[in-house]
């Protein structure tokens, strides 16, 4: 019996490891893993219950398609697009409301959370594209390093930090 159970769990595991590998595409495995990471960080911080979720996550994608028409719909005029948006996000927030048990704040979360994950994701791939900025203090050294370098007259010049 237990030897037909590890079988059984072998022959699962290997199914659905072949499954997740062929999954995704190379063209698409950033943007599956940035979605994978923001439904993680939505579902921590607005604390979500499992039937929150399965309720939750079809109405944000509705909600997050009809941003993506309003920005195709006005590609070249900015006010009208924010207008959109704004008519969208009052729209929605009654969806999210009665999702999120009748809770407004919670409702309002949903907004400020997705702009903190979006802002963070922006900064992330800025400090990514500048990998000079990556160390803490880096500005300083880069500033001193760049002064050593003029060459400061007879001024000692001080070997870059590592």
């Amino acid at each position: 019996m237990i030897k037909t159970k590890k079988i059984f769990f072998l022959f699962l595991s290997l199914l659905f490891g072949s499954y997740f590998c062929h999954a995704q595409t190379p063209d698409s495995g950033d943007e599956n893993r940035v979605e994978v990471v923001k439904m993680a960080y939505l579902t921590h911080e607005l604390n979500l219950t499992q039937q929150e979720a399965q309720n939750f996550w079809p109405v944000y994608n509705n909600y997050l398609n009809e941003i993506k028409q309003a920005r195709i719909q006005n590609p070249n005029d900015e006010v009208a697009f924010e207008k959109k948006v704004v008519e969208i996000k009052e729209r929605y927030q009654g969806n999210f409301k009665k999702v999120l048990g009748n809770n407004n704040e919670r409702a309002k979360k949903v907004y400020t959370t997705d702009k903190q994950f979006n802002n963070t994701l922006r900064n992330e791939l800025r400090r990514r594209q500048n990998p000079q900025n990556q160390m803490p203090g880096n500005r300083e050294n880069n500033a001193a390093r760049n002064n050593n370098m003029k060459g400061n007259g007879g001024a000692k010049k001080q070997r870059p930090p590592l």
